[in-house]
């Protein structure tokens, strides 16, 4: 085997706040099978984060450093704001690197049809960060729906609600949606893309879409119905206006019902500092499983342990052997047609 064979995968990330320092570079670190050399962020207490962290990554300036050093690359993660998503895809495949996008993959669909022409015209593999995949919960519901505990699944709901009345200046809240801002473009692009999962493709939608908050420039507080043509009708929550949240996951079949509350722990456990590779990330306590049966004949579900890292393990598996990649960048372009879709034809509330 030559040299490049053996050695890590060289790995930039443009963009080192949330989804860069807490989404990639801890799972990047942990994986053998990548370096993380180059990271783009000006910030000074987000390069002090990254040397502290990282110490062996370089940080630079401008995705232009990234360009001029591809040479000593082989992929880079963007996790920029979504607006700045296709321009920085365009430039990394015209250097030479493979692409993760950290979703969405582009404002619109026929941009990301684009990228993926280009990315297979160019010889180089693009997916897209769709690590919700990998929460727990989902692999419960996922499990339990193919095992057939449900019967015949009629009614799928979803949700990701917070209670966040006062709005945190950042890009999510100053975006409009036309730049890929807003709720359903943030966490209704991992509601989407779960139901999707599920339950296949989507014959008809209708969507609510609103923005309570007069502070932010794009919805907050949205709904979605859609009606897969395998039959299931799934109905999505994504709100930051919510003082009592529902059911994360409450899935009603022919022959039982499965419900789950609170969020995969990945998250906030990152956010508190925790790795990888610590005894019990991603794992559920016994308190917060979820139920699965008939009301008087029901039982607790072990939650399966949430794993994002599994994202890069089969991204690593694509790039060295040809597997499949992790997430088909053609099923982020199927959530955005969705999106395009209901905003194009939504109750709006403004």
């Amino acid at each position: 085997m030559t040299d490049a064979a053996h050695r890590p995968l060289r790995t930039a990330i443009i963009g080192f706040g949330t989804s860069g320092r807490v989404f990639h570079a801890p799972f990047l670190a942990a994986n053998p099978d990548f370096s993380l050399d180059l990271v783009v962020t000006n910030d000074p207490s987000r390069r002090a984060a990254l040397a502290d962290r990282h110490p062996r990554a370089r940080a630079v300036a401008s995705p232009d450093d990234v360009w001029a050093d591809a040479d000593s690359l082989d992929l880079v993660v963007i996790g920029s704001p979504s607006g700045t998503h296709v321009d920085l895809a365009d430039a990394a495949l015209d250097a030479g690197l493979h692409v993760v996008i950290d979703k969405p993959l582009a404002v619109t669909a026929d941009e990301g049809r684009a990228l993926i022409a280009k990315a297979e015209r160019l010889g180089r593999h693009l997916t897209v960060f769709q690590n919700r995949r990998w929460d727990g919960d989902f692999l419960t519901v996922r499990d339990l729906v193919g095992a057939g505990e449900l019967g015949e699944v009629r009614r799928f709901e979803s949700r990701f609600e917070w209670w966040k009345p006062e709005p945190v200046t950042s890009w999510k809240t100053s975006t409009a949606a036309g730049e890929a801002g807003g709720i359903l473009y943030d966490l209704g692009t991992h509601l989407i893309d779960q139901a999707v999962q599920l339950f296949g493709p989507v014959s008809s939608l209708h969507a609510e879409i609103a923005r309570r908050r007069p502070a932010t420039a794009a919805d907050d507080d949205s709904f979605l119905a859609l009606q897969h043509v395998s039959g299931v009708t799934s109905h999505l929550w994504m709100s930051a206006v919510a003082p009592l949240a529902g059911p994360r996951f409450r899935v009603l079949g022919s022959r039982a019902g499965y419900t789950t509350c609170g969020l995969d722990p990945q998250e906030p456990s990152l956010l508190a500092g925790a790795l990888p590779g610590d005894p019990g990330f991603g794992e559920v306590p016994e308190d917060r499983w979820g139920t699965l049966g008939t009301d008087g004949a029901a039982r607790r579900v072990p939650t399966r342990r949430g794993d994002y890292g599994e994202f890069y393990r089969l991204l690593a598996v694509a790039l060295r052997r040809g597997g499949p990649l992790p997430v088909d960048p053609r099923d982020a372009v199927d959530v955005l047609e969705l999106i395009e879709r209901a905003h194009a034809t939504a109750d709006i509330t403004v």
